[in-house]
């Protein structure tokens, strides 16, 4: 190197030179923080994002929470808690640019998955930890049959008294004990005859 060639030394993530490992499909990510930071590590790459214009790829990011009731001194309580200390989970499309941004925000220790490649939440995952409903497409009318296919009434058979499209349930009436019983049902657990 000549004393005019001026060296640029540049921050090189892991991904680089490999391309882009994700399939340019958005998907949910877990990320390890700090316990204690979930919520300032989610505003400051809601932030970083969207002063770098990368809204496309950095989709949405949760802390989720739940809520508890707690007695205290005969009173009740509602209470807030983070579901998974120490985690948040993102919504993104993997490029080197996106990755980057999120494994150097100030409070992030890095992606769950193995070395510098983070692992996707499958679509079960996703559903059983209430990060996101997939909307179900179910043609039914009150009148019609159906056999419920998971929960308590599993193999049952009811009849649709009323749908919910919106809220994505169902009030059918089930035969139980020479009864009929009215239950409420997700479109998921149930498949029309």
């Amino acid at each position: 190197m000549s004393d005019n060639e001026i060296k640029i030394d540049t921050a090189v993530s892991p991904l680089e030179g490999e391309g882009i490992r994700g399939d340019g499909q958005a998907k949910w990510y877990v990320i390890h923080t700090y316990s204690g930071h979930e919520n300032k590590v989610k505003i400051n790459i809601e932030k970083m994002a969207e002063n770098r214009g990368m809204q496309d790829l950095i989709i949405d990011i949760i802390v989720p929470t739940e809520e508890r009731i707690e007695l205290k001194n005969g009173q009740r309580k509602i209470t807030t808690r983070k579901m998974f200390p120490g985690y948040a989970i993102i919504k993104m499309i993997v490029t080197n640019e996106s990755w980057y941004l999120v494994r150097n925000t100030q409070g992030v220790t890095g992606f769950v998955g193995h070395g510098s490649e983070p692992i996707p939440l499958t679509k079960e995952e996703v559903v059983r930890m209430g990060i996101e409903k997939i909307r179900i497409e179910l043609d039914i009318e009150p009148g019609d049959t159906i056999r419920i296919i998971s929960g308590p009434f599993e193999g049952q058979m009811g009849i649709i008294e009323e749908v919910n499209p919106d809220k994505q349930t169902v009030k059918a009436k089930v035969s139980m004990f020479g009864r009929d019983t009215p239950v409420e049902l997700e479109f998921s657990q149930v498949n029309k005859l």
